[in-house]
């Protein structure tokens, strides 16, 4: 059988919850709800971020970073999703799939990276509270989150001309909602070995490495704040990193099961479902979360919002 590259193909049929038609208009109502809420969450964050004076900070410039970085990633993966979801044509066209799984995986590899900074941004306001101003200087911030952009955007690089080099033999059913690289591998008609191997490396570096100084980090945080004697000075310490290990902790937790699980065909619906999580439903729950435990951030939609005296 003559091997033919993608690039012969037209396009790729994108199965995702096809085999669910009774669950394809739910998922519809809800993604569009979930998608615009985080435009607008996400914006908001944004917003007040650069209104309000008391937010010209590094850790709210980070934060700016992260929700400009929930919208691009949404919406390179929603909007495919939901003209799919909304009738009979599941297809995506080559260059589509191309610039979807390389733009998606671009966004992911550099949000890792970029909590990774916001943990130790957190980490200097903790235990280096009177050196803060000085570690985390506008020049340093800056170059942190380029570096979070740049490096992201080249690993996805390489790692989508890798995975578009393999050939398939005519295969263009993907089953999944969006581009990505554990179901496209099945698309294969090659020994897959080593690019198994190169994803789990390339995995290894951009989730494992972020987590290990994120854990470091907080591992002096839980220090710093054991040391303080005021209940007030502590809850006001872990009130500060609260918001940013939970997001952490279920960006990172639902990305490692993705990537690290063995992959099967029996777990491919709920690998689906995890997807899902971590595409659509986390980038909406990350400006609830920093919302709903910042006083910051209330006084700042207060204050822009409602013009009130008593926070200007």
């Amino acid at each position: 059988m003559e091997q033919k590259n993608g690039s012969s193909f037209t396009g790729f049929i994108l199965l995702g919850f096809s085999d669910r038609p009774q669950l394809e208009l739910v998922l519809f109502v809800v993604l569009l709800i979930f998608y615009i809420f985080t435009l607008l969450g996400n914006t908001t964050i944004i917003a007040l971020s650069y209104l309000d004076p008391r937010l010209h900070t590094p850790m709210y410039f980070f934060l700016s970073n992260l929700s400009f970085l929930d919208m691009c990633y949404t919406t390179s993966i929603v909007p495919q999703f939901l003209f799919n979801l909304s009738g009979a044509d599941k297809s995506i066209s080559f260059g589509g799939c191309v610039v979807q799984m390389y733009i998606s995986l671009a966004l992911g590899c550099t949000e890792c990276i970029l909590l990774g900074v916001m943990a130790f941004d957190r980490y200097a306001a903790v235990c280096r509270p009177l050196h803060y101003t000085v570690i985390m200087h506008p020049r340093l911030c800056a170059l942190m989150a380029s570096a979070s952009w740049v490096t992201g955007f080249a690993i996805s690089l390489l790692q989508t001309v890798l995975i578009f080099l393999l050939p398939l033999c005519g295969r263009n059913k993907l089953d999944h909602f969006f581009c990505e690289i554990p179901p496209f591998l099945k698309l294969a008609c090659v020994d897959t070995t080593m690019n198994v191997y190169a994803t789990f490396f390339a995995s290894i570096i951009i989730l494992l490495t972020p987590v290990s100084l994120i854990m470091f980090s907080y591992g002096r945080i839980v220090r710093a704040v054991l040391r303080i004697k005021s209940t007030t000075g502590r809850r006001k310490a872990f009130g500060t990193c609260g918001s940013h290990f939970t997001v952490v902790s279920l960006f990172f937790g639902t990305a490692i099961y993705v990537y690290f699980q063995p992959s099967s065909s029996d777990n491919q619906d709920q690998e689906k479902f995890m997807s899902l999580f971590y595409t659509v439903i986390i980038p909406m729950t990350n400006p609830l979360i920093y919302t709903l435990r910042n006083r910051d951030v209330k006084g700042a939609m207060k204050k822009v919002l409602w013009k009130d005296p008593d926070s200007r």
